[in-house]
């Protein structure tokens, strides 16, 4: 998949993690159900390989499904197995370098300009700023565009609507959201707010980017 591409078109990276295989699993389809097109579970999540998996038969191959938390090269090539169709990590690692052997399209996390520089050198398609809320918020997000116009930036940490709006404005291609919208619905909570909060976040995203 061209996942700079799908970053700039949709504008928003649900992140699921949970500790109910079979709620995380709802969760996933649920959120495709209210139009999020990029969807991540992460492998901390309970028998997250098994969520990919199911998830990524219910949805078909047309689907973008990630697997997050891809700390290790056995990371990668599981999530490769089960279906994923890119990789996201928190940092520099044997994880990434072998999903992009695998052909995976990563979206790495970085916090400094050092580590962007060493990303970008190894191939990564976008840039997870991580955890963005503690690294600066949308301010710091702004400052590395100055010497980094072009990258692709998803920052991830804290992104609730507020926060998805300005980052958005400050240049960010994409925001990648977890608990402020995923809530408990991963560990069996209710369907019907997590439906609420994707059109919440939805619209957030639709106002920002027009």
């Amino acid at each position: 998949m061209d996942l700079r591409a799908a970053l700039a078109a949709h504008r928003l990276v649900a992140v699921v993690r949970g500790s109910d295989p079979e709620a995380a699993l709802r969760t996933v389809l649920t959120l495709a159900d209210e139009g999020i097109e990029l969807i991540e579970v992460s492998l901390t999540t309970e028998r997250a390989l098994t969520v990919i998996e199911r998830a990524r038969k219910a949805l078909g191959p047309g689907r973008p499904l990630g697997a997050g938390t891809v700390l290790t090269a056995d990371d990668a090539r599981a999530a490769h197995r089960a279906g994923a169709d890119f990789a996201v990590t928190p940092g520099l690692g044997e994880g990434m370098s072998t999903a992009r052997e695998l052909g995976l399209p990563v979206l790495a996390g970085v916090m400094t300009p050092t580590e962007i520089i060493g990303v970008r050198a190894l191939g990564a398609e976008g840039l997870k700023i991580f955890p963005a809320a503690q690294a600066g918020g949308p301010g710091y997000l702004k400052a590395l565009r100055g010497p980094f116009p072009h990258e692709v930036f998803v920052p991830v940490g804290g992104v609730d609507e507020t926060a998805a709006r300005a980052y958005l404005a400050a240049g960010a291609t994409a925001v990648g959201i977890g608990s402020p919208l995923v809530g408990d619905a991963a560990d069996g909570g209710s369907a019907d707010a997590l439906r609420a909060r994707a059109r919440a976040f939805r619209t957030a995203v639709q106002e920002a980017t027009r």
